[in-house]
């Protein structure tokens, strides 16, 4: 369904940047209006940016997708547009990396499963009935190809990745005969403020050349509107990746990613 102005209307998560923010680009550029959600003010220059650049509207809410209160805030500001939702970007995520038992706080460990796990369910839950009442729309979960992988210094993170992804295939066989299509975005290490955050500067996957988010979003983009199950997005050094994690078995997995995320292993 699209408005008068001929344009449809998508929600994005984590949109004040990377990822998000080139995702709610690739909706702009393809004709819809967006509403972008991050818990940081830079969020409203995002959607600033986005009305300058086309003719699309861009609306900005600040909310703490790790709270309960911040995805209704959320859910409340997509039902206060009054426009069917046609399309949904759940890409709000955070890490941190670190050995588990001495190095990462408590705090910072259940605060990955807040946004990544505990947000991408609740807000599901609430948008869902929504599109599935209508007859039409489209999913797109950011997973990772960490979800692959036992996430050894990062075993929250990619623990919480696996979640998205089993969540999103299973969403996608239940939702089969709805006219919703769901779809798993599969990054790998992308160049955005993810692994600055996450305190992995000294690391071997922090240091290294990362792939350009703009051309993630623009393959996760594509994936979504063509309804496939999910895409690796990213460089062909990504999709290699991905394609050995297939066969590798879970030990080799575990060592490997260790030599990339260990603490100190950048330098």
């Amino acid at each position: 369904m699209t408005e008068p102005n001929g344009r449809q209307f998508a929600v994005v998560t984590g949109a004040s940047s990377g990822i998000g923010y080139e995702l709610a680009k690739q909706f702009v550029e393809n004709g819809f209006d967006v509403l972008l959600a991050a818990e940081d003010t830079a969020v409203e220059q995002a959607a600033a940016d986005l009305r300058r650049d086309s003719r699309s509207q861009a609306v900005a809410v600040r909310a703490d997708l790790a709270t309960y209160d911040g995805v209704e805030q959320l859910y409340a500001a997509i039902l206060a547009a009054g426009r069917p939702v046609d399309a949904i970007a759940i890409n709000a995520g955070r890490g941190i990396g670190g050995e588990f038992v001495s190095q990462t706080e408590l705090r910072d460990e259940l605060n990955v499963i807040d946004v990544n796990v505990t947000s991408t369910v609740h807000l599901a839950k609430r948008v869902l009935p929504d599109l599935v009442a209508r007859g039409a729309g489209r999913v797109l979960f950011t997973s990772s190809i960490a979800s692959m992988m036992p996430g050894t210094y990062q075993a929250v993170y990619n623990a919480s990745k696996s979640f998205v992804q089993s969540f999103a295939e299973a969403l996608r066989n239940e939702l089969k005969d709805t006219g919703i299509t769901v779809t798993a975005l599969m990054p790998g290490p992308t160049d955005t403020n993810f692994f600055h955050r996450a305190e992995m500067d000294d690391t071997r996957v922090g240091s290294s050349k990362k792939d350009d988010p703009a051309v993630v979003a623009e393959q996760g983009f594509e994936a979504l509107m063509k309804g496939d199950e999910k895409v690796v997005a990213g460089s062909v050094k990504t999709k290699v990746q991905a394609a050995a994690s297939k066969v590798m078995p879970d030990s080799a997995k575990a060592q490997m990613h260790r030599k990339m995320a260990e603490p100190g292993s950048g330098e």
